[in-house]
């Protein structure tokens, strides 16, 4: 059963992490089922759209909704307010402004270190320490292999300060046929520490 949409808007972060077929399923179900997403890509991002896919994400806002409506293949439906990476001064940067919480998907070592750290270079680690100190919920999908003592430590110490970590690693039991069925499997588990149920999927129910 499909969960209430929030009054909230979500906060979609989207770092430079390799994967960003995680972070473009999460938002094409957002969408699909009305919810209002600020989305804020990383600086880094830009270069992983190219690498991976040969494509170059706008950098204006407009044309950045745009883009990732088009990547989501959600022309309509829900809201989507894009954040340039550089614009801390932005309404998500604040505390006062309230939201359901932040998604970090995927999440690079490189953000989950500063973050751990405490440090706010751009919006989307701003926006990240501003869900830790106001006690929201702050979600984070790494994705990386292996870990190193070090990253184990900072997302230690970001479970520790109350983000809840759900690393990019699927399961079988639902019998995925696709890439995406396995991509969808972690979107739906990340999307459910916000008890959001809006990804089409077949639960473990017992033998």
């Amino acid at each position: 059963m499909q969960s209430q949409t929030p009054s909230l808007p979500l906060i979609l972060g989207v770092t430079g992490a390799s994967g960003l077929i995680y972070a473009v399923r999460s938002l094409k179900f957002l969408l699909r089922a009305d919810y209002a997403v600020e989305l804020v890509a990383s600086k880094s991002t830009y270069m992983v759209w190219q690498a991976e896919l040969g494509i170059r994400m706008p950098a204006e806002p407009a044309q950045q909704e745009e883009f990732w409506r088009q990547q989501a293949g959600v022309a309509q439906g829900g809201k989507l307010r894009c954040h340039p990476w550089g614009d801390v001064g932005a309404n998500i940067a604040s505390g006062s402004f309230r939201t359901a919480g932040m998604l970090v998907m995927p999440c690079s070592m490189s953000t989950v270190g500063k973050l751990a750290a405490g440090l706010s270079s751009d919006l989307l680690e701003r926006a990240a320490d501003v869900q830790l100190k106001e006690g929201r919920k702050l979600v984070i999908v790494p994705r990386e292999t292996p870990f190193s003592l070090i990253h184990l430590r900072n997302l230690t110490t970001l479970a520790e300060a109350g983000a809840r970590i759900v690393p990019a690693i699927p399961a079988w039991y639902h019998h995925p046929q696709t890439v995406e069925d396995l991509v969808d499997f972690v979107v739906a588990r990340a999307l459910d520490q916000f008890d959001i149920d809006c990804v089409p999927l077949k639960r473990w129910e017992g033998h």
